[in-house]
């Protein structure tokens, strides 16, 4: 009896995961079986692994935040920084106009518009969907922005 009513709640489960999309899901991890991998550098902090500078899963590129660890302005930063994103996705494969979302930390709201004038026209006739945030406390180190992306594979 116990089978046959946990047999019961498993095939009630499994028609309401496919009726909210879970098997679409599913399927899709199925098919995409591949590992990610790791293909910019590991930084450490005292040998223990932090964050990976890229990493590749399926079609898709990971790129972590690009700063610019050197004075200067909110432009010569932002030029920096998009440089920066734009040879990680070129070693990787990719490119600017391959990028599908880019995430902007300003350490200052106030730098928005320099940032745009830098940032404007970077990705292409279809640019990536973008978030941009000031964060408070600043951007780590002496960078005035910092930027990370998702860009797609072929």
């Amino acid at each position: 009896m116990k089978n046959s009513r946990r047999e019961s709640f498993k095939t009630i489960g499994m028609g309401l995961a496919g009726l909210f999309g879970m098997g679409t899901l599913s399927a899709m991890n199925r098919n995409n079986s591949s590992q990610k991998e790791v293909t910019g550098a590991i930084v450490t902090d005292q040998e223990i692994p932090m964050f990976s500078g890229s990493v590749k899963h399926g079609n898709t590129l990971y790129v972590s935040g690009k700063g610019a660890q050197f004075e200067g302005d909110i432009k010569t930063h932002t030029e920096h920084v998009l440089k920066e994103l734009e040879k990680e996705l070129t070693e990787n494969g990719s490119s600017m106009e391959k990028v599908l979302k880019v995430n902007v930390y300003l350490a200052d709201i106030a730098d928005f518009k320099g940032m745009n004038e830098v940032y404007r026209g970077r990705f292409g006739k279809n640019p990536p969907v973008r978030t941009t945030v000031a964060v408070y406390g600043g951007v780590p180190g002496i960078s005035l922005v910092e930027m990370d992306c998702i860009a797609a594979l072929d």
